[in-house]
Parts: structure tokens; sequence; C-alpha cells
């Protein structure tokens, strides 16, 4: 029997791409939860994985003393691919998120946040970059 591919499966086209949705899903929780061993490692609490507000999802936000992280996890094959998947539009969606998550502390707006990107390569080595986002 011939094989022509996913793309000829009995199943067609969408089996394909729910297969690389779920490898990718795998891959990216892989990668979150690596950078979140980084930072419990560090001296960081883990509050919220993948914690969703009405303008977005925020992929880990941590915590350490009164500070609060926002974390977003990239991964990609290098450094510089994963870093350049974080556009602006992303960003405003990140923001929007924070702000909502950030009504719900004592403090509420006046909490002292900063923005963190943390890149995966294809390997699982992992590259944070503190305040990402500027002061």
């Amino acid at each position: 029997m011939l094989d022509f591919g996913p793309e000829f499966d009995s199943a067609g086209p969408a089996a394909g791409r729910r297969d690389r949705g779920r490898r990718a899903y795998r891959s990216g929780a892989a990668a979150e939860a690596g950078v979140a061993r980084d930072y419990e490692r560090r001296g960081f609490a883990i509050a919220r994985r993948r914690w969703r507000g009405k303008g977005g999802e925020i992929d880990l936000i941590a915590r350490k003393e009164d500070r609060v992280i926002f974390i977003e996890v990239k991964s990609a094959r290098d450094f510089a691919t994963a870093a350049e998947r974080l556009g602006a539009r992303q960003m405003q969606r990140l923001y929007a998120a924070a702000g909502e998550f950030l009504e719900g502390e004592p403090a509420g707006q006046l909490t002292p946040a900063r923005f963190d990107v943390a890149l995966v390569d294809g390997h699982g080595a992992c590259q944070i970059v503190e305040n990402a986002f500027g002061a």
C-alpha cells in the first residue's frame, strides 16, 4: 500500500492540524513547566499558571515578596525565533490581562509588578528577559 502522507489520509487535513495543535500544546506546557521550575529555584512562588482574564491569557504569574511578575513564555528552535513570536498586539493583551489581575490585589494597580519574557529553545534551554516591557 502506498503512503501519500497525512494530507491524503482518510481523516483528511483536519487530523494533521489536530496533531500539530496537540504537539504545540504539549510543547508549550513543557516549556512553561520548565520556566516555572527555574523561577521556583530562584525563590519565586508560582501563583497562577495560564491565568485567563477578559483581556487574554498570562502564561505564568509569580510572586516574590510584595512584587507580582507576569511571565510570557515563548518557545522555538532558537532564542531569536522565540523572541520574534511576541508582537505588539500580544503585549497589549498581556497589559490588559495584567491590569485585570491586579484589580484583585490589595494594592490594586499600585502593586509592584513587572513583565518578564522567558525564551525557550528547541533543546529546552531557557533565557529570562526580566522587565522585558520596560520600567
